[in-house]
């Protein structure tokens, strides 16, 4: 399902966070939102997902404006896994993961066998199925990010929007969470600060200052001059055959340079 988002700013007590940001993601694509900290990423992220509402602009889900879509049928169409996505409530790890159902259920259609399957499913993608009865709330950080990007799974939504979703996690999880991300048929938009990790996405959108100022294919943006620009650092581009993209290594800063 498409996403498309027209010309959205946003300020917070006077000061601008989003200014005329413009994306559109097609269905099944997958997007890299990266920028220094302070960009504006996250915001967007809760601006896409309906939990902020801009000043200016619009977004679009599939066919519809966000504003028009009821908040059961938003959830129906979208997933939303924020970066401290933390809870202190002693609930069952499987019980977490059973709430991303919710949008599908009622009283003429409760939880049955076909939802159960979508939760088993939804914990074995994110190998958390082990801890199915263990408390939430004494998991490390790592394993509870994961139990999140479950319930969403669960969701079974046609886009997803993910803020830093390998925060937390060592390098086995993150790789594994990057390649679910190339393996999905829906459309995925995450924040990410692992430029590496944006490659791996059909397009990236740079955010600085709460602007636009790069979008495209990662080949594209993910250059010198962009990430010089943006990051302040030097960038020095070694082609690696065997990944067939780009390796960044960092040196100094470029601004002491």
């Amino acid at each position: 399902m498409r996403i498309l988002v027209e010309d959205i700013s946003l300020s917070i007590q006077g000061k601008p966070i989003l200014q005329d940001v413009s994306l559109d993601i097609a269905s099944g694509q997958s997007l890299a939102l990266i920028g220094p900290n302070g960009s504006g990423k996250s915001t967007l992220l809760r601006v896409m997902a309906g939990h902020i509402c801009a000043d200016q602009g619009q977004v679009t889900i599939g066919k519809d404006r966000l504003c028009d879509l009821s908040p059961r049928n938003l959830a129906q169409r979208l997933g939303f896994v924020s970066q401290e996505a933390g809870t202190t409530d002693a609930i069952a790890v499987e019980d977490a993961v059973k709430l991303g159902r919710t949008p599908w259920l009622s009283l003429l259609s409760p939880f049955r066998g076909e939802d159960s399957r979508i939760v088993e499913t939804a914990m074995s993608e994110m190998a958390i199925s082990a801890y199915g009865k263990k408390q939430f709330n004494t998991l490390s950080g790592g394993e509870k990010q994961r139990v999140h990007i479950a319930r969403v799974l669960a969701q079974t939504p046609q886009i997803f929007l993910l803020d830093e979703p390998t925060n937390h996690l060592d390098i086995r999880h993150q790789i594994a969470i990057i390649d679910w991300v190339i393996r999905q048929k829906s459309t995925v938009a995450m924040a990410v600060h692992d430029l590496n990790h944006a490659f791996a996405c059909d397009r990236v959108a740079v955010l600085h200052g709460g602007k636009l100022v790069a979008f495209g294919e990662p080949s594209e943006v993910l250059v010198p001059d962009v990430i010089e620009t943006v990051f302040q650092v030097a960038v020095h581009p070694n082609f690696a055959a065997q990944l067939n993209r780009p390796v960044l290594a960092f040196s100094k800063s470029a601004a002491a340079q």
